[in-house]
């Protein structure tokens, strides 16, 4: 069995993210979505909600679980005894900074072998980021996450 790790801090999960989830998905025997913590951002929606939505709009796919952690992906893929991360690229910018993480894990796991996937064109504009910006400015996420989700993130995300 091939299975692989797509880590992130999924706040809040957008429709890049499960364009990445579904295309892994069918590349891979099991795919475990892992909500990390990123020290040099601030959480805007609760970790337990963030794991609650990305289990909603998995349960599509069987081969799909969702996990979190605490501490380093390089731990966490020594403790899982998983060798596979998934990364998606949008921009040049964005392949750099992923390809410095990808050498940093690999220095503390020599195991970890990174897939980088490019994001599907239509999705290039889409990030966690330019969808708190525009709920915190009342405009309308729905072109950026997935449907069943909008209106929960848009509440969870209002009171920001």
């Amino acid at each position: 069995m091939v299975s692989c790790v797509f880590p992130g801090s999924f706040d809040p999960v957008t429709k890049g993210h499960l364009d990445l989830i579904s295309r892994a998905s069918s590349m891979f025997d099991h795919v475990t979505v892992t909500v990390m913590v990123n020290i040099s951002k601030r959480g805007s929606i609760p970790v337990e909600k963030r794991i609650d939505m990305l289990r909603k709009i998995c349960a599509a796919y069987p081969n799909v679980s969702v996990e979190q952690w605490d501490g380093l992906l390089a731990d966490y893929m020594d403790a899982r005894r998983e060798k596979i991360v998934i990364r998606g690229i949008r921009s040049g910018a964005e392949a750099e900074h992923e390809m410095q993480s990808s050498a940093a894990n690999r220095m503390l796991n020599s195991g970890i072998e990174t897939v980088f996937l490019p994001c599907d064109p239509q999705m290039n504009g889409i990030s966690s980021s330019a969808v708190r910006e525009i709920a915190a400015f009342g405009g309308d996420i729905s072109p950026f996450v997935p449907g069943e989700l909008t209106e929960e993130i848009k509440g969870l995300l209002s009171n920001k």
